[in-house]
């Protein structure tokens, strides 16, 4: 367990995460408090804050401390607040939301730094959400690869078949998005603004093809990197906890939310940040 000045912090995996200790976010945090959370935030990549019953306006004001806050372009959020989306499965629907290894958005010229997810109610088992350290992944290539992707740029949509479905089935879409794909293109190797490292970004969710590959020729040097990214060295899990606050840095994480807990309801509240 390491100890900030704030609080304490307990390793979720060797590879990504921590569980804080000793925060109550029901309040405003002081500027001491946020510096030690976003340095927190830059190491462990991945922040799990047990505990917090949150009002609505609570997350969002927490949220709005870490950074500008976005509406998520493919739904809807709370009637009140719209940068709030609800996530939610029912018992009688078999899939879940983002069912898929990804990170959020990539298909938006700007992706979000990070996404705050808030577990509202949960079923008596199943639902974790896996991670992955996706500098880890970076660093564990060969030099020969790392040198044919540092040059690439890969194309990212929100139209790949199995999540736009997914998605469709899962959240009332918003006005903005209707039957629009959104598209944008980004570095294969994303350097992080604030740590300077290196992160694989790509992901099976998002990722097409090289702007400079067919979709053939892309396909196998795509898949190469998908099955390694998530390698068990680079990743880590939660198991939920009701009240439960988990905070990843979108830059550099993949995440996995499990769909083993059919017949049963589980809600989460989402905030995106810019």
């Amino acid at each position: 367990m390491l100890n900030y000045c704030s609080f304490s912090i307990e390793p979720l995996s060797h590879a990504v995460g921590g569980v804080i200790r000793g925060l109550d976010l029901t309040q405003e945090v002081d500027s001491r408090v946020l510096r030690d959370i976003q340095n927190a935030w830059f190491r462990y990549l991945v922040l799990v804050f047990e505990g917090q019953e949150l009002t609505p306006g609570q997350q969002l004001n927490f949220a709005r401390q870490l950074g500008r806050v976005v509406q998520y372009p493919m739904a809807q959020g709370l009637p009140n607040y719209p940068e709030i989306v609800p996530v939610v499965k029912l018992p009688h629907e078999r899939r879940n939301f983002g069912g898929v290894w990804h990170s959020d958005t990539t298909y938006l010229p700007h992706p979000p730094s990070g996404t705050l997810l808030l577990a509202r109610e949960l079923p008596p088992s199943g639902g974790d959400t896996q991670f992955a350290n996706m500098y880890l992944a970076y660093d564990a290539l060969s030099d020969q690869t790392k040198q044919v992707i540092n040059k690439l740029i890969v194309i990212q949509s929100s139209a790949k078949p199995r999540v736009a479905k997914g998605r469709s089935e899962k959240v009332q879409i918003g006005a903005r998005a209707g039957d629009t794909e959104l598209t944008a293109e980004h570095p294969v190797v994303r350097v992080h603004p604030i740590t300077g490292k290196r992160a694989l970004y790509v992901n099976p969710a998002h990722s097409v093809r090289f702007t400079t590959m067919t979709s053939i020729e892309s396909e196998q040097l795509l898949n190469t990197l998908f099955e390694h990214q998530i390698n068990p060295a680079f990743t880590g899990s939660y198991r939920w906890k009701k009240g439960a606050m988990v905070l990843w840095d979108n830059r550099c994480v993949q995440h996995y939310p499990l769909n083993d807990y059919h017949g049963y309801k589980r809600v989460m509240h989402r905030i995106t940040i810019a």
